[in-house]
């Protein structure tokens, strides 16, 4: 049997929400004990922050480079997280000294795959120093210089989780900043790429509209109307006509035009619209999933689950939120960071061509030592 590693996950991604800390015991492999988690949410002065940050992004062409805001927003990153690991361990009884690795994934500000440019704020060397424990970051960096999208890393962890489920072909589909799917065939077969939008463009039209910066158990969106020519509109992007894999940026469909409509009805229609991009994805799968199981912030908006539901032409037993299948679905992306980088530890491949387009199976992260 293979060493068991106790690890924990940050994960701050593509949402503005806070930051997903998990704790877990796992060889990497088939073996992976889930425990606690817990979420600290940003305070609007940090969610500030970081959308600074993510236009002072959009002009970088090395992803070293930390011009403007990014540089002292990258430290202020690194030390909340700092804190909420300590917050974490002081608030379970935990000691850093028992835990092998930590997986730091930062906030991404910028993807760009087809520049072969990916960002992610988060000092991985600061964090190590800072808590005395050894940090596996920058995941993404190694399949995107080969050429992968560097997006999505869940799925091998995903995989790990659907031998509980004993239901094949599965599909998990997260729904965070953007949305991103997992499909696992019959023998383990892994097709996985971002089908869209999630949460960020309804949330970001929530902010705008009413000063809330999400839509609250979907009440804007059930109580206005889908505007089907902007919906269609928008499934019209090349991008659903591209074959997988394939990622996107938070902001890649911000420039959607929603002039005219009340909030309601924008909330209504954005939410049909990230629906509509989910039931797009299957033109890639080989067969229909036999189960799909939602997790990330949107499985918590019962306006986009009906609207999922309505789009895939399926029941309540076939599309289910991830605490129905038995999983976490707030912390199940921070347990995959735990998960991978203890992959990357044991050099095991966290990226391959079925879920990133990487040329081979890859590992990647780089590890700070202490």
């Amino acid at each position: 049997m293979s060493k068991l590693y106790t690890a924990i996950g940050l994960m701050s991604g593509t949402s503005l929400d806070g930051i997903d800390i998990a704790l877990i015991t796992t060889d990497g492999e088939e073996t992976v004990k889930r425990g606690p988690s817990r979420t600290y949410a940003y305070v609007p002065e940090q969610r500030a922050m970081l959308k600074e940050a993510l236009m002072d992004a959009l002009t970088l062409k090395d992803r070293r480079e930390r011009p403007k805001s990014l540089g002292q927003v990258e430290w202020s990153l690194t030390e909340w997280h700092a804190l909420a690991v300590e917050s974490f361990c002081q608030d379970l009884g935990l000691n850093l000294k028992d835990i092998d690795v930590i997986g730091f994934h930062g906030q991404t500000v910028l993807h760009r795959p087809e520049r072969r440019l990916t960002v992610q704020l988060g000092d991985g060397a600061l964090l190590a120093q800072r808590l005395n424990c050894r940090v596996v970051y920058d995941m993404r960096a190694d399949d995107i210089a080969a050429g992968g999208q560097g997006a999505p890393l869940v799925p091998v962890y995903h995989r790990a989780l659907s031998a509980s489920l004993e239901v094949l072909p599965l599909a998990f589909l997260n729904i965070g900043g953007v949305s991103n799917v997992t499909w696992i065939g019959p023998h383990g077969e892994l097709i996985a790429f971002d089908t869209g939008p999630g949460n960020a463009l309804i949330d970001d039209w929530a902010l705008k509209t009413t000063g809330r910066p999400v839509d609250i158990d979907g009440r804007l969106a059930f109580a206005g109307h889908v505007q089907q020519s902007v919906v269609a509109q928008f499934l019209g992007d090349s991008y659903f006509e591209e074959p997988a894999p394939k990622s996107l940026d938070r902001d890649s469909f911000a420039s959607l035009d929603l002039s005219g409509l009340s909030p309601a009805d924008g909330a209504a229609t954005l939410t049909a619209v990230t629906a509509g991009a989910v039931a797009l994805s299957r033109n890639w799968f080989p067969e229909d999933p036999k189960l799909w199981v939602i997790c990330g912030g949107g499985r918590k908006n019962p306006a986009l689950m009906a609207a999922l539901r309505a789009a895939l032409k399926l029941g309540p037993e076939a599309l289910v939120p991830a605490e129905a299948a038995g999983f976490n679905g707030d912390s199940m992306e921070a347990e995959a960071w735990a998960y991978l980088a203890v992959r990357c530890l044991r050099e095991l491949p966290i990226t391959f061509p079925g879920t990133t387009g990487a040329p081979e199976p890859m590992t990647g992260g780089v590890v700070t030592e202490l």
